[in-house]
């Protein structure tokens, strides 16, 4: 028997497992510690976006240079307390340029996400709900775009479109469309047939609108869980983008351009350069991948014990 994304959700009983793990008092402060103690490693996850997002949105304040500014005479200065991650090869502190880096990379990661994401959606809602040849059409279109990986065909279109942040956005953002087209197909597929549809057909409601009302809720959560993989994807994307010359343009604070800059050249004379670009790359994926793993255990009830 099939179970919608609304009743596989209403089947988690945070009521009944709070009380199998000791907990006698209920609300969603109960629930949230709950899953936290039970997911560790996703409430880790959880922990590194936040902090991410908030010195995306406060770098202004949290970063002690203009990350802009040029100052020679302290070029390739070592990690001291005037500059905590010591400085660049023009005397930039890098420190101010990877707080400023985070900006960019949630703005890269977020708007790929959601701009892929949406025109999944639409597609898939289209490809499943009418079937036919527009399915046809749709699938062949997919399989086209799915036959080359995303960093590629991400490489392909910034080529094209030229180093950008909006470009940039966009590039990563096609390769997105497939997969999310496929997984809301499939759960449109699904739905379609189930009574509810079929109530709001006999009341005569529109196509469209059973489809955004009814069918698209109910996809919700495995676009979701999506979301949160794709965006550890769409952060390591834009950094290899950067790194090979095609991403953000200078003199703006790219991490995988940071990297680019000094790898060659700096690796062994001033490796700071390429460690603390490095760990701000790998803590943003590895956070967004942890807390995905997390969300689909919780989302997903095969996954609960």
């Amino acid at each position: 028997m099939y179970l919608s994304a609304e009743a596989r959700m209403a089947a988690i009983d945070f009521d009944v497992e709070l009380r199998r793990a000791g907990a006698h008092a209920t609300g969603g402060w109960r629930r949230v510690l709950f899953l936290a103690q039970r997911h560790v490693l996703g409430a880790a996850g959880l922990v590194i976006m936040t902090l991410f997002v908030l010195t995306a949105m406060f770098a202004d304040f949290i970063a002690r240079y203009d990350p802009l500014s040029v100052d020679a005479a302290h070029a390739l200065a070592r990690p001291s307390w005037a500059h905590w991650m010591g400085t660049d090869s023009f005397g930039r502190d890098v420190f101010s340029r990877i707080i400023h880096g985070a900006r960019i990379s949630l703005a890269v990661g977020l708007g790929s996400t959601a701009l892929g994401g949406s025109i999944g959606v639409i597609v898939g809602l289209t490809s499943g709900y009418l079937s036919g040849w527009v399915d046809l059409v749709f699938q062949r279109v997919s399989d086209v775009l799915q036959a080359l990986p995303l960093l590629v065909l991400a490489l392909v279109m910034t080529a094209a479109l030229g180093p950008s942040l909006p470009n940039v956005i966009l590039a990563i953002a096609i390769p997105l469309i497939p997969t999310v087209a496929r997984v809301t197909r499939a759960n449109t597929l699904a739905l379609r047939e189930q009574p509810f549809v079929e109530a709001a057909k006999s009341i005569g409601m529109s196509e469209v609108r059973i489809a955004l009302r009814h069918v698209l809720p109910n996809t919700l959560a495995p676009l979701i869980v999506l979301a949160t993989a794709q965006l550890g994807s769409t952060i390591l994307t834009e950094a290899s983008l950067s790194f090979l010359g095609l991403g953000i343009p200078e003199p703006y604070p790219s991490w995988g351009r940071m990297l680019s800059e000094s790898a060659a050249e700096y690796v062994r004379t001033a490796p700071w350069l390429v460690i603390f670009p490095g760990i701000a790359i790998s803590l943003a994926v590895f956070g967004a991948n942890l807390f995905g793993d997390a969300l689909r255990d919780i989302l997903d009830p095969r996954q609960r014990g």
